[in-house]
């Protein structure tokens, strides 16, 4: 044989996937003497997992009678398979005989399984390889084959990612150390928003790993809440990211300066300043350029345009989405439902993956407006029920006031849905000439006639 001959073999050779036959022998066969086996084996394996086809229909066989609480040794599982039409394509009683006479024990079961399982992952990662290199040949979008990559890698690695029963004492010597921490002030409890009765509710304020939405009709407010609570997050150092889908970056930037450097907005917009504000002007730059609070006002974003900007801001504590509904899909849905209900799923699971606080804005539907005291309520929530499903928490605004004159607005907010922790509604104070809010004193309750006027009306 020459060189090329040999080394056409050498690759022919590397070309065949990874695949140990011996351990998926040894899994088989040592389930066949030992139906105990299962449980050191069964959590880590499924059909799918076997390279060789006669493999996956026993193991499957094995599982059927095992799950049934019936024994599976080598005449049951035969039996099974001749049922099923496959014990031909096994080689019957005779390999059946073979397996459980190749293996002497099933002590060490767990080690053969695991072989087996990494076997199987190599050869999704190199499926899932193939399938990238494909489609790059013939793609018109790197960034989203990019995304779809990680993603994939990304499921591999959260399937293998497995945890372990734990003791409940081990447990609570952690959340005895955690309690300590939050005495001492060694910890926070959460990353406070500088609302108190809202933080109240939160248990400390937005957390890591939790989805929180903040959903009202136009113009009542949402979006300049939204900033207000990411410049004061900003200020206790926390990174915060702002996707603003609707409000381009510059309006931001102008309304950040009417908050923090304490000047009317209006005088912002036409540039009209004095000398004092241009002072305060310049001072505000400077606070700002401090703070880890970070602009993106592309829009139409798609979740993996999300997931990618996210990943851009180092050590990112906060994302803020606005508004969901302005988010675009995939073009893989039958109707816009579904698409929301893509998104806001992956919202969650993008919370979990970063261990970062996603605070999404969304709007209601139309029903609100037909109450007299605008207060929504869950099922306002517009296009997918999903929404709410998803959401730790719940956050509702609506008007309530406005005191002509005080550039103040009495704006109401409601905890309606808290995973962890109480519900409960109060006002804030909206000084929208200043762009600031505030934790209101004033009573929300509508404003009730005396009956004489109402007998009048």
């Amino acid at each position: 044989m020459n060189a090329r001959e040999r080394s056409d073999d050498d690759f022919a050779q590397l070309r065949i996937p990874p695949h140990s036959v011996e351990a998926e022998q040894s899994v088989l066969g040592g389930l066949l003497l030992d139906n105990s086996a299962w449980d050191r084996a069964g959590d880590l394996l499924t059909d799918s997992d076997f390279y060789r086809f006669e493999h996956r229909l026993i193991f499957a066989a094995i599982n059927a009678l095992i799950t049934s609480a019936k024994p599976a040794d080598v005449i049951t599982v035969c039996e099974h398979l001749k049922r099923t039409g496959n014990a031909d394509d096994c080689g019957g009683m005779l390999y059946l005989n073979s397996l459980a006479q190749s293996v002497p024990s099933a002590a060490n079961m767990r080690r053969y399984a695991e072989i087996v399982r990494e076997r199987a992952v190599l050869r999704e990662i190199i499926a899932s390889n193939d399938e990238i290199n494909a489609l790059a040949w013939k793609c018109d979008d790197p960034a989203g084959l990019i995304d779809r990559a990680a993603t994939k890698l990304n499921e591999l690695l959260q399937r293998e990612t497995r945890k372990a029963p734990r003791a409940i004492g081990d447990v609570m010597v952690e959340s005895l150390d955690r309690i300590t921490d939050l005495h001492t002030g060694e910890s926070d409890s959460g990353w406070p928003t500088g609302i108190p009765s809202l933080d109240r509710m939160l248990g400390g304020g937005l957390r890591a790993g939790r989805v929180y939405v903040l959903a009202a009709r136009p113009s009542v407010g949402k979006s300049s809440f939204a900033a207000s609570l990411g410049i004061t997050l900003a200020e206790r150092d926390l990174p915060v990211l702002m996707l603003s889908q609707e409000m381009s970056a510059g309006e931001i930037a102008d309304r950040a300066i009417s908050n923090i450097g304490g000047i009317d907005y209006s005088t912002v917009q036409t540039g009209r300043l004095n000398d004092l504000e241009w002072g305060q002007l310049s001072d505000c730059v400077e606070r700002a350029r401090a703070l880890p609070f970070h602009i993106d006002d592309q829009s139409a974003l798609r979740l993996r345009d999300i997931r990618a900007k996210a990943r851009m801001v180092k050590g990112l504590k906060v994302l803020i989405l606005d508004y969901l509904q302005l988010s675009a899909s995939t073009g893989e849905h039958a109707n816009r439902n579904a698409e929301i209900e893509e998104i806001s799923r992956g919202l969650k699971a993008l919370a979990k993956d970063m261990g970062i606080a996603v605070l999404e804005l969304s709007q209601l539907n139309r029903e609100v407006e037909k109450r007299s005291n605008k207060r929504p309520n869950l099922s306002d929530l517009r296009d997918s029920g999903a929404i709410e499903q998803d959401a730790d928490v719940v956050l509702f605004l609506w008007p309530v006031r406005e005191f002509e004159g005080e550039g103040r607005r009495i704006v109401g907010i409601g905890v309606d849905k808290n995973r962890q922790g109480k519900r409960g509604e109060f006002g804030l104070d909206f000084y929208g000439d200043y762009q600031r809010w505030s934790e209101s004193t004033a009573d929300i309750r509508p404003v009730v006639a005396p009956r004489s006027q109402r007998d009048d009306l």
